[in-house]
């Protein structure tokens, strides 16, 4: 303990004198970054601006088959906010690094990543996967290095807080405690080790109760694969849900079950009416049809589902959550990030698959395939349409649908 003290005290030394002179001058690096934000949040509003002269004039002239149908409207409307507001902010962000306010930088940061997140999926659902997915993804890594970068502290602090972290995670592995909340206001750190753990066990043991349900209830002795990713034993909406759950609920976990019944419900049901939503404007998918049922909204949930999501809400944080949370502490502690990052890496690589095949298939259907297209050549080869439908047999699918514009 007196070895840990003495370096916390060396850490705030540092703190304050390395904060100091940064409040004097301002580093090139941030310079640099500021003046290519400005000019980033300048090229989109350029972009923006063409984008929508050109979809007028495609619209006034009839490049389109049919007419667009409000869907495809709303979402064009809201991905051209989005992108003016990205645009915004990116100028917003140039400054700020200028005037070297790091802090507020970051956070700005943190909006801009949540706004991008919502221009991809518009994006997808317009247009499906193309090729200006990757100038969002160029977009993504350079917010999350700008991230980073603007940590308040600097190298030195840096260095001598990771050691004291080593410190108090290998004491905290000892004392059985590594993963809570040390604030004392949740149950759980809402760090990316915990929630992807939570994500992928959840997409797991999801999977497992959803399958044995039509088993024994919706087909009894029928058995279906309900499999939403690719490859491997996920359903990517429980791990998502979970997640979801765990940081809205994460600060109620000793209050009332009734609150946390309805919190859970209303959280479960939205997500689960948003992701059928997508699923369906953006390949045509009908993954579940609940209409005529009690409290059916559009289909997409109903009353039952919604509380049988506030039914797991109540179990996942009283008691699962306790669970999960020593399950995880089994890796060690000095492998934990390592084993995370390989794993988290295999995750998104089976998630990327999935949406191209998704967006492959989508294409076969609606004879809009490009067949010298090497990504469409694979997914033809190994992922053909009889694969898809007995991969996600849950699942059927209908261009007329989506929401793309032909």
């Amino acid at each position: 303990m007196r070895k840990r003290d003495d370096l916390v005290r060396t850490d705030d030394c540092a703190a304050d004198q390395a904060i100091a002179p940064n409040k004097r001058r301002i580093p090139l690096p941030l310079k640099v970054f500021g003046i290519l934000s400005m000019v980033m949040g300048g090229a989109l509003a350029a972009l923006l601006a063409l984008l929508v002269i050109g979809t007028a004039l495609l619209v006034q002239n009839g490049a389109f088959e049919g007419e667009l149908s409000s869907a495809t409207l709303i979402i064009f409307i809201v991905d051209t906010v989005l992108m003016t507001v990205l645009a915004a902010m990116f100028a917003v962000f140039g400054i700020r690094l200028l005037l070297n306010k790091r802090r507020h930088a970051a956070e700005v940061a943190d909006v801009m990543i949540v706004v991008l997140v919502g221009i991809v999926l518009c994006s997808i659902m317009l247009d499906g996967l193309n090729l200006s997915l990757a100038a969002y993804g160029a977009i993504a890594v350079f917010l999350v290095v700008m991230q980073s970068y603007l940590d308040p502290s600097l190298a030195q602090e840096r260095e001598l807080q990771r050691k004291l972290r080593d410190m108090e995670t290998r004491e905290a592995a000892e004392d059985g405690t590594l993963g809570r909340d040390e604030t004392g206001k949740g149950f759980i750190a809402l760090n990316f080790f915990n929630l992807f753990w939570i994500f992928t066990v959840c997409c797991v043991l999801g999977l497992m109760l959803e399958t044995v349900y039509h088993f024994a209830v919706v087909e009894p002795g029928h058995y279906q694969d309900r499999a939403g990713m690719l490859i491997g034993p996920f359903s990517p909406i429980y791990g998502f849900g979970a997640v979801l759950m765990t940081i809205a609920l994460n600060r109620f976990h000793n209050k009332n079950v009734v609150l946390i019944f309805l919190v859970s419900a209303v959280i479960g049901g939205a997500f689960e009416y948003l992701t059928s939503w997508f699923m369906q404007f953006a390949f045509g998918i009908v993954a579940w049809d609940y209409s005529g049922t009690f409290l059916s909204i559009d289909g997409r949930t109903n009353g039952m589902f919604m509380a049988m999501w506030g039914i797991l809400g109540v179990i996942w944080i009283k008691a699962c959550l306790p669970w999960m949370l020593k399950l995880v502490n089994l890796i060690p502690w000095n492998w934990r990030y390592t084993i995370t990052t390989a794993c988290a890496v295999l995750m998104i690589a089976d998630g990327a698959m999935t949406l191209l095949a998704l967006d492959c298939w989508y294409q076969r259907m609606a004879g809009t395939a490009i067949q010298d297209s090497a990504v469409v050549q694979f997914f033809d080869e190994h992922f053909d349409n009889q694969y898809m439908q007995e991969r996600f047999q849950s699942m059927s699918i209908d261009p007329g649908n989506a929401t793309r514009a032909k």
